[in-house]
């Protein structure tokens, strides 16, 4: 049975008419690549060489060999490419979780460019509460998640994705509505609007840790278990609010009015995955680097 090693040696020598610069460009020994050559002969009955004590040359049999031996080879490739590339389209894909709160154009920024560097890696997403991502990464239902931070959990890893800046959102008729900025102090002097911290535990933190830095206390007017709930309170005039100006891009809402902090604050969003004692697979590796340096 011919095998394709022989014909790659067989290529090297009849290129290199020579059986010691052969086996240094294939890298063996010299006597296997002879040998080699020398089976390939007996057993097809022909002769492929003319061997000299000063060169080898090939016969009219060796040169027809070796044009086909080429074509072989390169036929090989071009079928091992597109087996390697049917292989790719059909790879499990990484499952990626995403918090519901996290509704931002740098997450889908994020995604679409995955899918232009890595496009053998595809990607499954599953939206779910925090409380569900954290179940879902701990028992590796998930390869990732994306959110604005979970409570503390030996099990996780919490890697700083990006940011955004923090926004004071009011309603149309608020008399701080019209002002090109305001100051998180400002702000925080009227009635607000907390998010529960069961269903946004990340966000709250956040937003608990920078108020807890300067000293804020303001006074909670209502408390809302939803983003879209806290924005309704928000827009009748229940109370004023603050969010990431991603989120307020994404959604657009007229009935709701952001104002810049004077104050340079950001939000962060989170990539996260589950501590692995052997290492993570590479493909989630380099997942992971592409989100926390795509921007």
């Amino acid at each position: 049975m011919i095998e394709l090693r022989h014909l790659r040696y067989f290529i090297a020598a009849a290129e290199e008419l020579n059986f010691r610069r052969a086996a240094e460009r294939v890298h063996i020994d010299q006597t296997p690549l002879s040998r080699t050559v020398r089976n390939l002969e007996d057993r097809w009955g022909v002769k492929l060489f003319i061997r000299t004590p000063r060169r080898l040359q090939l016969t009219p049999a060796g040169a027809k060999l070796l044009g086909h031996a080429r074509q072989i080879l390169v036929r090989v490739e071009r079928v091992k490419r597109a087996v390697q590339a049917t292989d790719a389209r059909h790879r499990e894909p990484l499952r990626i979780g995403v918090d519901e709160a996290t509704v931002q154009p740098m997450l889908a920024d994020c995604l679409a460019r995955w899918r232009l560097i890595a496009p053998d890696i595809p990607i499954e997403l599953t939206e779910m509460h925090a409380a569900d991502l954290l179940a879902a990464l701990r028992g590796e239902e998930i390869d990732a998640g994306f959110s604005f931070g979970l409570p503390d959990n030996d099990a996780l890893v919490q890697q700083p994705a990006w940011g955004s800046p923090l926004v004071a959102i009011l309603s149309p008729e608020h008399e701080l509505a019209a002002r090109e900025a305001v100051s998180l102090s400002e702000l925080v002097s009227f009635p607000a609007i907390a998010c529960r911290e069961t269903h946004h535990p990340g966000l709250c933190q956040q937003v608990t840790a920078i108020l807890k830095q300067l000293e804020l206390s303001p006074t909670i007017a209502g408390e809302a278990r939803s983003l879209s709930g806290y924005l309704t309170r928000v827009a009748v005039g229940q109370g004023v609010g603050l969010a990431d100006v991603d989120h307020m891009r994404a959604l657009q809402r007229k009935d709701i009015v952001v104002v810049p902090l004077a104050e340079q604050i950001q939000i962060t969003t989170y990539v996260l995955h589950k501590h692995q004692r052997n290492g993570l697979p590479e493909a989630l590796q380099r997942f992971l680097t592409h989100a926390t340096t795509f921007h």
